[in-house]
C-alpha cells in the first residue's frame, strides 16, 4: 500500500510530454523520463493491454514493441488497474504475442517536420512510405499540443486570398479559419485542392499539408501522381521546390492509425506556421473519418457510446483538433476539410459537431460541372462569414452580394424560361438573364495543375482585379461582348482579348 501511495506521488512528466505551453505561477520542474520496459499481457485486435513492474507510463506515451517484424507503436489510452496500461496499436498487431517486451519511449509519438518533409509520405508514426528512404529532419515534434494561448493568437480577421474568382468573390478564406469542402466524386475536388496548394505557395510563399483520414488507398495514390503531373510535388534534385507534405493514414489502417493521422499532419502544419511564420494550408480528407476511427477506438476501450453510437467525447476529440487550426502572431494555418454527411443527414451528430467549427463552406456542384465551368463551385451554396461590409469592405460586399442576386434572379427565371422560352420575358428579365450567364461563365477559370490536361495557361486573379471586373458587368459595362468571351479567362482583359479574336474570326469567315 505504501509503495503504491509512494508511486502516485512520484513527479509526473505529464506537462513535459504533451508540451504544455501553459504559463502558471509556480509549476513543479518535470522528471526526466525514464525508459521502462513492459510485457504484453492481452491482446484483442488494435487494443493491447502492457503490464509495468515499475512507474506506469504516462497517457498518450508512445510505447514499442520489441523483438516484433515491424515497427509498432502503441500509445497509451487507459491505466487499468493492477500495474497495467491499456494501449491503442498505430499498425497491425498480426503476429503480436503475449510476453512480448515492450519499452517505453517516455514520449508522445513523435514525426519529423520541417522542409525535408516537402515531397515526401508519411504515415502516422513520421515514417516515410514512398519508397525515397529516409526523412533527413534534425526536428522532430510531438503529435499532442496544446492549441495556442489566446494572448498568443492574431486577432485580425484578414482573407487568405487564393486567386481563384469565385473564392474571393462570394465565399472568401479567413487566414487562420476552417472550411467545408462538400463535393461529390468526379466535380474537381482534388483539382481545386492542388490549385489551392500551387497559389497559395504562390501568392504567399507558402507550404501546405495533405493529411488523408481514413479514405482509399487508390485515391491517395491518385492524388500523388496527379501533384508530380501538377508540378505541385518535385522529384529527385528539385524535391525542395515541393510545395505540399503528405500524411496518409487510410481506410485499410487500424483505428489508431485513423484516429492520430489528423494530429500528425497538423503538427507538421504547426512547424511550418509557428518556427518559419507561413501562411500554412492543411487539408483533411475526410474529417468525418476522423470522428469515426475515434469512435472505433472509444468502443474498444469500452466506453458507453452516446447517441447514434458515437463516442461520448465527440465534442473534446473534434475540438481539441480543430482549436489548434488557427492564426497566431507568427502565421497561420488554413484548413480546408473534405466532410462526407452520412445518408445526407446534416443532424447526423459527427457532421452536425463539425458545422460548429467551421467559417465557411465551399460547395462543389455536378449541375454547374455538367455545363462545362470550372471550378465547379456552386455560388449560391457556398457561404462564408467573412461576406461582411465590416471586413470586407463596402465596394466588395455590394458586388458578392450583386453577383449572388442576378445568379438568383436566373434560377427563379429557368422554369419560366423551360416552359415559355425567352421570347415571353421582360426586357429587364432578357437583361437579367444575359448577365447571369456571362456571369457563370466568368466564375470559370483556367488553372496551373491542369494546364499538362488542357494546354491552356493557368490563370491567377488579384482580388482588387476580381472586384472591379464583376463590378463592371453588373453596371453593364461588358454587355456588348459575347457570353462566350467570358469563358475560361482570368481578367475582364482577357475576355475583351478573347471577344476581339471570335469577331477577327467571324469576319474572315472561319
Amino acid at each position: 500500500m505504501l509503495s503504491a501511495l509512494k508511486a502516485a506521488q512520484a513527479p509526473r512528466a505529464q506537462g513535459a510530454l504533451l508540451q504544455a505551453v501553459r504559463r502558471f505561477a509556480a509549476e513543479p520542474a518535470p522528471a526526466a523520463a525514464a525508459v521502462t520496459n513492459g510485457t504484453v499481457t492481452q491482446i484483442i485486435g488494435a487494443v493491447v493491454d502492457v503490464h509495468f513492474e515499475g512507474e506506469l507510463p504516462c497517457i498518450l506515451t508512445a510505447l514499442e514493441v520489441a523483438d516484433h517484424e515491424i515497427r509498432l507503436v502503441l500509445e497509451v489510452a487507459q491505466h487499468v488497474g493492477d500495474h497495467t496500461v491499456r494501449c491503442i496499436a498505430m499498425d497491425a498487431t498480426d503476429g503480436l504475442t503475449r510476453g512480448q517486451p515492450v519499452i517505453a519511449t517516455g514520449e508522445p509519438i513523435k514525426v519529423p517536420v520541417g522542409r525535408e518533409t516537402l515531397g515526401r509520405i508519411m504515415n502516422v508514426i513520421g515514417e516515410p512510405v514512398d519508397e525515397k528512404g529516409p526523412i533527413p529532419s534534425k526536428v522532430h515534434w510531438g503529435i499532442h499540443r496544446e492549441a495556442p494561448l489566446f494572448v498568443d493568437q492574431g486577432v485580425e480577421q484578414e482573407i487568405l486570398t487564393t486567386g481563384i474568382k469565385v473564392v474571393d468573390l462570394l465565399a472568401p478564406y479567413q487566414k487562420g479559419g476552417k472550411i467545408g469542402l462538400f463535393g461529390g466524386a468526379g466535380v474537381g475536388k482534388t483539382v481545386l485542392i492542388m490549385e489551392l496548394i500551387n497559389n497559395v505557395a504562390k501568392g504567399h510563399g507558402g507550404f501546405s499539408v495533405f493529411a488523408g483520414v481514413g479514405e482509399r488507398t487508390r485515391e491517395g495514390n491518385d492524388l500523388y501522381r496527379e501533384m508530380i503531373e501538377g508540378g505541385v510535388i518535385k522529384l529527385g534534385d528539385q524535391q525542395a521546390e515541393s510545395k505540399v507534405t503528405l500524411v496518409y493514414g487510410q481506410m485499410n489502417e487500424p483505428p489508431g492509425a485513423r484516429a492520430r493521422v489528423a494530429l500528425t499532419g497538423l503538427t507538421v502544419a504547426e512547424y511550418f506556421r509557428d518556427e518559419e511564420g507561413q501562411d500554412v494550408l492543411l487539408f483533411i480528407d475526410n474529417i468525418f473519418r476522423f470522428t469515426q476511427a475515434n469512435s472505433e477506438v472509444s468502443a474498444l476501450l469500452g466506453r458507453i457510446p452516446s447517441a447514434v453510437g458515437y463516442q461520448p467525447t465527440l465534442a473534446t476529440d473534434l475540438g481539441q483538433l480543430q482549436e489548434r487550426i488557427t492564426t497566431t502572431k507568427k502565421g497561420s494555418i488554413t484548413s480546408v476539410q473534405a466532410i462526407y454527411v452520412p445518408a445526407d443527414d446534416l443532424t447526423d451528430p459527427a457532421p452536425a459537431t463539425t458545422f460548429a467549427h467551421l467559417d465557411a463552406t465551399t460547395v462543389l456542384s455536378r449541375g454547374i460541372a455538367e455545363l462545362g465551368i470550372y471550378p465547379a463551385v456552386d455560388p449560391l451554396d457556398s457561404t462564408s462569414r467573412m461576406l461582411n461590409p465590416r471586413i470586407l469592405g463596402a465596394e466588395h460586399y455590394g458586388v458578392a452580394r450583386g453577383v449572388q442576386k442576378v445568379l438568383q434572379d436566373y434560377r427563379n427565371l429557368q422554369d419560366i424560361i423551360a416552359i415559355l422560352g425567352m421570347d415571353e420575358l421582360s426586357e429587364e428579365d432578357k437583361m437579367t438573364v444575359a448577365r447571369a450567364r456571362k456571369i457563370q461563365r466568368f466564375l470559370s477559370q483556367p488553372f496551373t495543375v491542369a494546364e499538362v490536361f488542357t494546354g491552356t495557361p493557368g490563370k491567377y486573379v488579384e482580388l482588387k482585379d476580381t472586384i472591379n471586373d464583376f463590378k463592371g458587368v453588373l453596371e453593364g459595362k461588358y454587355d456588348d461582348l459575347p457570353e462566350m468571351a467570358f469563358y475560361m479567362n482570368g481578367d475582364i482583359k482577357e475576355v475583351a482579348e478573347k471577344a476581339d479574336r471570335m469577331a477577327a474570326e467571324i469576319a474572315a469567315g472561319k
